[in-house]
């Protein structure tokens, strides 16, 4: 059918049978809070593994659950012990210098390094779900934590109240972890969107970077700030302290380390050249250093280090004073960064072999981890990705290998200290330098640019605001935006014209499909967000202005009256007590014009609210009511037809 002046109206199929819009069937209040609740905090249902279980069928798969190495141990067998003493061994060669160069990035002792690499694994190798995460010091989460503290403590003239702040603030971060995982709050985390740790791991990746050229340039006097200027600033205004040996010899270890890098990238079978070019490189230097005494030619070395095991430390946690706050604060923003790493790492593998790494139970290995971190002289640790890489391509089976990997360390602290004490720091500059080149993902950030301009800003802002501010700024500048973006699209939802597809019953959104048509007489929106009090005033005026614009269209183009504004609700998947008033309130402004509401398929739990708001059952009657818009748009043509 035709209208004069040419547009095209859908076929009126008289014959089409209706569809009933049927109610929800009745649900007690009780009965909706658990099913909420239980979708809030339970959606993996955890529990449905013991349905059906016998009593001490039940006990052990709890023991199992709370346990994971209860669950593969049994079954643990002399070939995976191969293959995870291979790959433990392996990840000791690159845990060990990384340690010690990640306790230096975070302003502590290097033999911290060491004693987080030993505890933590044992800990994570009896909880943690994970096969492939390798756990130990990190270099995000130790420049956070370095550069927060130090803030307030200096970590030269007070090294050991420096210390027990390190400590405490890894206690906080692992008991604000562990009570996500308790609370089943994981969801906290998602706060963190890709876009905002891509560029917050870049910018922090660079500052990282930067702060090494204190050690591979050979300065004394270097700037305490964390910014690209101040850093920047320091390395030029002190160039009389560059020492020309010190230079060469980063120079050289940095392009080794960048070659092996390379090489394991291109050919991933070679994964053990990068895992153990950083020990190789240590010992080297150190030989070269032991050899010609280069440490009085300008050199400085990492000096002596105390032998033996883990001393105990819960005697140093602070939890009183004027320090508190910056240690809470400290913990809980190293706790995030270090968990979602993890987390993120987890996952990653446990995608590549199909199997399932449990978020929440990995939150309490984590923070337990911590915790017991905490009270044997650790500091904040979790999984790397460089050592979890190097444990996958090494071929773990288990966690055991992270038991190899703190056996190991475990005889370095016992017998191998002394090999340290000539160590170059320049060495161990160029380690990190290595190991965090890796975290700046320039095809990632192309590939959001391509896709979201806007997730493109917040990498920016947070790239940016680490760079030029500070680590814990960008990353909360970054955080802010993305909460921004959140809120813009609660308030702001998405509202579409739809159109007929010609010779069907079918409508769709008018300016993603050209030929769809708008039939005369009807107003056809469809809204694709929940309804609730943050966005009806604005669904109210761009609801307005589109029955305005129509109006105004009929009288120019000559169509038939505008009499039918449709909202289909199918994307509508909550709603609350201001958005069923939006809907009367919208009702009553539509008679007033002569103009009918007619509602698409609301849900169900939409459904049910509309009809006990609907005291005077105006809104939800059964004419103004249906399942699509195609059968909507045919009946009220047949009914206005017949009128």
């Amino acid at each position: 059918m035709e209208e004069p002046n040419g547009s095209m109206m859908m076929s009126v199929d008289i014959g089409l049978e209706m569809h009933k819009v049927e109610a929800p069937p009745y649900r007690s209040t009780l009965r909706k809070l658990q099913t909420r609740l239980k979708e809030t905090f339970f959606p993996d249902d955890p529990l449905r593994q013991f349905k059906g279980q016998s009593v001490k069928r039940k006990w052990i798969l709890g023991a199992q659950y709370a346990f994971p190495i209860l669950k593969w141990g049994p079954e643990y067998s002399l070939q995976v012990f191969k293959s995870d003493i291979v790959a433990g061994l392996t990840i000791a060669s690159l845990a060990i210098p990384q340690g010690i160069s990640y306790a230096k990035l975070a302003n502590l002792p290097p033999i911290v390094g060491l004693y987080s690499s030993f505890v933590p694994p044992l800990v994570y190798a009896v909880l943690g779900s994970s096969r492939d995460l390798a756990v130990g010091p990190v270099s995000i989460a130790s420049l956070v934590m370095g550069s927060m503290l130090r803030q307030q403590v200096n970590p030269v003239t007070d090294h050991v109240l420096f210390l027990q702040l390190a400590f405490t603030s890894t206690f906080f971060a692992g008991l604000f972890q562990a009570s996500l995982g308790f609370l089943r709050l994981g969801f906290i985390i998602d706060f963190l969107s890709k876009a905002t740790l891509i560029g917050f791991m870049a910018g922090a990746a660079i500052i990282v970077s930067l702060q090494q050229l204190k050690g591979l340039l050979g300065i004394t006097h270097f700037t305490k700030k964390m910014g690209l200027i101040p850093v920047i600033t320091s390395v030029f205004r002190e160039t009389d302290e560059w020492s020309w040996q010190t230079i060469l010899m980063g120079f050289c270890f940095l392009v080794f380390l960048l070659i092996t890098r390379h090489i394991s990238i291109k050919k991933p079978k070679l994964f053990w050249v990068s895992a153990g070019a950083p020990l190789l490189s240590v010992i080297l230097s150190t030989l070269f250093v032991f050899l010609f005494k280069a440490q009085d030619h300008g050199v400085s070395v990492i000096g002596k280090l105390e032998e033996g095991l883990n001393p105990p430390s819960w005697n140093m946690l602070q939890f009183h004073g004027s320090h508190l706050g910056l240690v809470v604060k400290t913990g809980l923003i190293t706790g995030i960064l270090s968990l979602t790493e993890g987390i993120a790492v987890g996952r990653t593998f446990a995608a590549l072999k199909n199997y399932q790494v449990d978020g929440n139970k990995e939150m309490i290995a984590i923070g337990l981890m911590n915790v017991v971190g905490s009270s044997t002289s650790c500091y904040v640790t979790t999984g790397a990705f460089s050592r979890s890489a190097v444990n996958h391509n090494a071929g773990a089976k288990t966690a055991a290998s992270n038991i190899v990997m703190s056996v190991t360390v475990m005889v370095t602290l016992l017998f191998l200290m002394p090999l340290f004490r000539y160590t170059p720091n320049v060495v161990l500059g160029a380690i990190i330098v290595t190991a965090v080149v890796g975290l700046i993902d320039i095809p990632a950030a192309y590939q959001i640019w391509k896709i979201d301009k806007f997730d493109f800003i917040v990498l920016l802002c947070a790239f940016l605001g680490v760079i030029l501010i500070s680590v814990q700024e960008g990353l909360a500048i970054a955080v802010g935006i993305s909460i921004l973006k959140v809120l813009l699209q609660i308030t702001r939802p998405k509202i579409v014209m739809l159109g007929n597809i010609p010779g069907s019953d079918i409508f769709r959104n008018i300016h993603q499909y050209k030929e769809a048509v708008k039939i005369p007489g009807f107003l056809v929106l469809s809204i694709e967000a929940p309804i609730n009090f943050a966005n009806i005033t604005y669904l109210n005026d761009r609801i307005s202005r589109w029955i305005e614009d129509c109006e105004a269209e009929d009288e120019t183009q000559k169509y038939s009256a505008l009499g039918f504004v449709i909202l289909d609700l199918s994307a509508v998947s909550a709603i609350d007590t201001s958005g069923t008033s939006f809907f009367k309130d919208l009702k009553r402004v539509l008679d007033k014009k002569s103009l009918e509401l007619i509602l698409v398929n609301p849900i169900g739990e939409v459904m049910e609210k509309l009809q006990r708001s609907d005291d005077t059952r105006d809104l939800v009657k059964p004419n103004s009511l249906f399942l699509t818009v195609g059968e909507a748009v045919t009946m009220l043509m047949s009914r206005k037809n017949h009128v």
